[in-house]
């Protein structure tokens, strides 16, 4: 993404165990003795640590001297609880000239800096720079403390302030940032603190963190800032205590599985055009969601714009919602909501200093709805601050609770060194030149199901498919990197995965953690990703991915840069990046949980953000019966489509993001490629590429969804008159989907049906986005 707009309790580590699968364990495998437990000591610690460290950073300038791994303890931390570690802990993160002031990104310096249990004391921000993960040890999650000094915007800051207000990174682009496994503690501060400032964009997590706050009248401690950005995912976090648990300003983001106790306000929300909140567990706070700071209006000021939220609890709470009264009946606010269940919540939903809207009490809510209701092919509107018909939910996307599936990122907390094998130990080498595609072969088939594959950092080549049997846990070290190159991808008249997830009928766990995978240019008939693994009976989404993108040129190893694929469109065919992005196909089932699908509009490696031309002829395809659960994904910049569901089923996707191409209308989709009736739609889109666009597919619930489109031949002059481009999204008349919390922007038809036009944006104006609170076919 790159434009100028606007800018009770503590998880527990063991509950991110992965189970593993003893079914399926074939493809060639000559595993004997399937993995089925991790063999982990009481007392060991997490495997992380003590796993041979032998990442590659293949492309950057001194890749046999650069760390990828860096233990805080080998930089002189000391973790004992009154030794200040801020600056070793610095030290850890920086080392090696790494990305920080001055450097607008990177794919070259990827560093992991891990923190083995202890408390390590911090008297000033942590400023984690770009492409870094910084994971504590998942099975005994250390603790960050605040010294009692303390001074600073956050104990980690993701994006310092500078001189006069501007900021290390471009807000929008302040990608690659993961932090795990942790305790952070303000309680020593006696004035304000913040625990995490997280203003970043997409390919971006916080997992499994527990904020520890003061419960001390007037206090101002809050567990996370965040201001500005284009997200993201974040999930399995513990707020205790504070005056505010989380402040929340960004685009649009994806919030899995968050506890709030004891604060004075749990969500704090300054601006937004549409976040998704899925699993909210509010407890003895006195307001849920506090949606008041800021102003929304059509000449776009931009408030809260929309909120989704699914599956919440909320107990012993005064006020679940306070919003600001919506201007003139439909501007701005648009609010969903959709089993939540209330105890002891007097109101539901309050305008500030006004009127209740929805009462609480102790009381369930099914489906309600703040903002326009739209139904089938009527263009008209209907203002709603009431109940709407009940949200339709396949019942295979539901757990034993009747609410929508989650599963945290696998970390394996039981296993240990020896459960695992490096791919690098093995013959794969890694480093970017290196045709590695036989390695890759030979140890999937000797250890996929008896060893979790380890993919050491590194770039790894393939020249031919490469098929993860299911059965086969994979895990990344910083986002490891699988590129498929060569001749066997190059025609788009025969398309080829570059890697095949189970074969066709294949039935077994599949976890894939902390990867990338991509081609070297030209690859005009790459599908980057080919999905076929289906979940074992009974075991609902044991086959999914987590933090693991497609990331496609515009990157060091991509052959795809500026040089090679300026905005001109000189670079001709030989900036083909891919087919299709991801292609689930009929037979599956998936569970895919912060990935993005991206091909690059800018160069990340080569400084200066500069815009390039590259060609992906699709982004995601579906044809999988289900169940399919997309949980925080996104897609964009793909010529004919982001998302296309054909004859698909049982799906939820929350919340989906996605933008179309800079350079569109020029070329006009299909072109530079071909329509290939096999993956695409029957119906491209006139002039511009689908946000969504769906066909023959049933039970489909989309809970948030933010569709953009910024350019119009990579000219944004299309913005003064809000029409960048005419449609985005076309469901066909014999598909069943509920659309919840849709936000456009500058695109003149928002829904149509059947290629024709249903809702115009002018009757939804919320800011700089327009917003549809709900659509359904009936």
């Amino acid at each position: 993404m790159f434009h100028n707009t606007l800018c009770n309790a503590v998880i527990v580590a063991s509950t991110l165990l992965g189970l593993l699968s003893s079914t399926a364990f074939g493809l060639g495998s000559t595993c004997s003795s399937p993995l089925t437990q991790g063999s982990a000591a009481a007392s060991d610690p997490f495997w992380m640590q003590n796993i041979a460290h032998q990442g590659l950073a293949a492309f950057n300038s001194n890749p046999s001297g650069y760390k990828v791994f860096r233990n805080v303890k080998d930089y002189g931390a000391k973790g004992d609880g009154s030794t200040d570690d801020t600056a070793a802990i610095n030290a850890a993160i920086s080392d090696g000239g790494r990305c920080g002031q001055g450097c607008d990104s990177t794919t070259t310096q990827p560093a992991l800096v891990y923190f083995p249990p202890g408390s390590y004391k911090v008297s000033s921000p942590l400023i984690t720079l770009y492409q870094t993960q910084l994971i504590g040890d998942a099975r005994t999650p250390p603790t960050l403390l605040a010294a009692s000094s303390w001074s600073g915007i956050a104990l980690i800051d993701a994006d310092p302030y500078l001189a006069g207000g501007a900021q290390d990174y471009v807000n929008q682009n302040n990608f690659f940032r993961s932090v795990r496994n942790f305790v952070i503690d303000l309680r020593a501060v006696a004035g304000g603190a913040t625990g995490i400032h997280w203003q970043v964009s997409q390919a971006t997590s916080l997992i499994n963190i527990v904020f520890q706050m003061s419960t001390a009248a007037g206090n101002q401690h809050q567990g996370i800032f965040m201001e500005n950005g284009s997200g993201g995912f974040l999930g399995d976090l513990v707020f205790n205590g504070g005056n505010i648990g989380a402040t929340f300003g960004n685009q649009q983001f994806t919030v899995r599985n968050v506890t709030f106790n004891n604060a004075n306000t749990a969500i704090n929300a300054i601006w937004n055009w549409g976040w998704t909140f899925q699993r909210v567990t509010i407890n003895n706070c006195q307001i849920g969601f506090d949606l008041t700071q800021g102003s929304t209006s059509n000449t776009g000021a931009q408030g809260v714009g929309a909120e989704a939220i699914i599956d919440a609890v909320v107990t012993n709470t005064p006020t679940f919602i306070l919003s600001s009264a919506p201007s003139s009946g439909h501007l701005q606010g648009s609010i969903v909501l959709n089993n939540i269940q209330l105890t002891n919540v007097p109101i539901a939903v309050g305008v500030a200093g006004g009127a209740t809207v929805l009462a609480g009490g102790t009381t369930h809510i099914d489906s309600w709805a703040q903002g326009n209701v739209y139904h089938g092919t009527s263009q008209s509107a209907t203002f709603t601050q009431g109940n709407i018909a009940s949200i339709s939910k396949a019942s295979v996307l539901l757990d034993s609770t009747g609410r929508i599936v989650s599963k945290s990122h696998p970390q394996y907390t039981g296993y240990a060194p020896g459960d695992f094998v490096s791919v690098r130990s093995h013959g794969a080498k890694g480093d970017g030149h290196t045709d590695d595609t036989a390695a890759i072969q030979s140890i999937l088939a000797q250890y996929a199901g008896c060893k979790i594959i380890f993919f050491d950092a590194g770039t790894y080549i393939v020249s031919n498919t490469i098929t993860i049997p299911a059965g086969t846990q994979v895990v990344g070290e910083v986002w490891s990197q699988v590129v498929g190159t060569g001749s066997q991808f190059t025609d788009y008249n025969n398309p080829r995965p570059v890697i095949q997830v189970g074969t066709a009928g294949s039935t077994g766990t599949v976890e894939i953690t902390d990867m990338i995978f991509t081609t070297r240019g030209p690859a005009a008939g790459a599908i980057i990703v080919e999905w076929n693994v289906h979940d074992p009976s009974g075991q609902q989404a044991a086959a999914g991915a987590w933090d693991t993108h497609l990331i496609i040129g515009g990157t060091a190893q991509s052959s795809l840069q500026r040089t090679q694929c300026p905005t001109s469109g000189s670079g001709g065919n030989n900036c083909f990046a891919d087919f299709l992005g991801l292609h689930l196909t009929s037979g599956a089932s998936a569970y895919l949980e912060g990935m993005w699908v991206w091909l690059a509009d800018h160069d990340l490696d080569s400084g200066g953000s500069t815009q390039i031309s590259l060609w992906s002829g699709r982004g995601i395809l579906s044809e999988s019966q289900g169940p399919v659960w997309l949980i925080g994904t996104a897609s964009e910049h793909h010529i004919n489509y982001q998302y296309f569901l054909k004859g698909a089923a049982n799906h939820y996707i929350g919340l989906a993001q996605t933008e179309t191409p800079y350079f569109q209308p020029n070329p006009v989709p299909p072109s530079p490629f071909i329509t290939n009736t096999a993956y695409d739609p029957t119906t491209l889109n006139t002039g511009n590429a689908w946000a969504l666009t769906v066909q023959s597919s049933q039970n489909i619930l989309v809970f948030g969804a933010g569709f953009y489109s910024f350019f119009s031949n990579y000219n944004t002059a299309c913005q003064s008159s809000q029409n960048c481009q005419n449609q985005i999204v076309n469901i066909d008349s014999s598909s069943t989907i509920g659309i919840y919390s849709l936000t456009t922007v500058d695109t003149t038809w928002q829904l149509s049906v059947n290629n024709q036009g249903v809702i115009n944006r002018s009757l939804n104006p919320n800011g700089f986005a327009d917003t549809v609170s709900a659509w359904t076919r009936n």
